[in-house]
Order: C-alpha cells, then sequence, then structure tokens
C-alpha cells in the first residue's frame, strides 16, 4: 500500500501544472454539480467547518467558499497543494491520507468527495467510509460522487507524461452497502449522463448521506 501510495503521489505530482489547466474551470460547464453544491453550501451554513477530500487544486473547496462555506481541502499530492494553495491562498489546504484523516471525532459539519474514491479498492470503502464517519459530526452531511461502472482504466500516459495508474469504477448499490457499513445513512441518490466534450464519457453518481448517530 505504501507504494500504491507513493506511485499516486508521484503521478499526481507530475500532472498537477496539466491538471489545472483542464480541471480547475470545469464546474463552469457542469450545472448540475453546480446546483448540488449549492444544496450542499445551503445546508451546511457558514459555521460548520466542511472538508474537501481529494481536493486536488481546490476548485470544489473554492466554489464553495465563495458560497460562504467555512472550507478546508485535503490531498495526497504535495504538487496539488501547491497548486492549490497558490490558487485559492485564503483556503487551508495540507496534505493528508482520506484513510487516515488528521482531525478529531466529530470535527467536520461536512465533506464534499468529488471523485475521490477513484483510487480506492472496492474492499477497502467500508473502512474509508468508517473515517469519514468517525471526523463528521453526528448529522453532518456528506456529497460523494464517483464513475459508475465496473471499469478500471489503466493509463501509461496523461497529458504527455508517462504514468502508471488505474481509475475505479463502481456500481452504485456497492456504494450505498459501504456507506451504510460505514455508518452513513443516505438521503438522495442521482445519476446523469456525461456532459459532452467537457468530461470523461461515463455515467456518474452522486450520493447525498448523513453521519448516523453512534
Amino acid at each position: 500500500m505504501a507504494d500504491h501510495d507513493e506511485s499516486l503521489k508521484q503521478t499526481y505530482d507530475v500532472v498537477a501544472g496539466d491538471y489545472v489547466a483542464h480541471i480547475f474551470d470545469e464546474l463552469r460547464h457542469k450545472p448540475f454539480d453546480r446546483q448540488l453544491l449549492d444544496e450542499f453550501a445551503a445546508r451546511v451554513g457558514r459555521d460548520a467547518v466542511v472538508c474537501d477530500l481529494g481536493c486536488g487544486p481546490g476548485h470544489v473547496a473554492r466554489y464553495l467558499r465563495e458560497r460562504g462555506v467555512n472550507v478546508l481541502g485535503i490531498d495526497l499530492s504535495p504538487s496539488m497543494i501547491e497548486q492549490a494553495r497558490r490558487l485559492t491562498p485564503a483556503i487551508p489546504f495540507r496534505e493528508g491520507d482520506m484513510r487516515a484523516l488528521d482531525a478529531a471525532d466529530s470535527a467536520w459539519g461536512g465533506i464534499v468527495a468529488f471523485y475521490s474514491i477513484v483510487h480506492i479498492p472496492k474492499p477497502a470503502l467500508p473502512d474509508l467510509f468508517r473515517e469519514w464517519r468517525r471526523v463528521l459530526a453526528p448529522g453532518g452531511l456528506l456529497l460523494l460522487s464517483f464513475h459508475i461502472g465496473t471499469d478500471t482504466v489503466h493509463r501509461d500516459e496523461w497529458w504527455g507524461h508517462d504514468v502508471s495508474i488505474d481509475f475505479l469504477f463502481f456500481q452504485t448499490a456497492e456504494v450505498i452497502e459501504a456507506l451504510q457499513s460505514g455508518g452513513l445513512a443516505i438521503e438522495r441518490v442521482v445519476e446523469r449522463d456525461p456532459y459532452p466534450d467537457v468530461e470523461y464519457q461515463s455515467r456518474r453518481a452522486y450520493i447525498i448521506a448523513t453521519a448516523a448517530a453512534p
């Protein structure tokens, strides 16, 4: 696992600049995603701390901050964190592992995780979500998105860089089961087709869940 983590870090460090160029402005082209984030922001309010897990260059965190959310960002890649801090210095961004969070129990009122589980093996999902449940306050809100399918998409090249990385797709039912196993209560599940010419052409799922009472 340590080797896998180091490989992920190196890959995202290498592509961080290109990731900003290709991804940072993507929400402008995704009205459904913006709608869900607007609803999330309205529900968590201005007082609760919210974490953007797997934040990358921080575009989702920035969108939430612009709507008054007290947001921070965590990512495994040091170079992604550098980009995020450069682009939105008002938000606290830090390196971290979403499977073992440096946060107290019940510290956060919300988590947003857009495609953050794309490198997590399916058997590890319940433990991952159990850790997220630990740091969420009772009733805390989770907004999770992922690619739907059974595929594992491997890349040896990414924006002109030599890499070796796998992207995992999930069936919606198996993610729901893992969330429930991790102590999260499902509120809403929505799926959508991809936006043409904007993003990878996979069907997407969005799950809104809350931290169940311990």
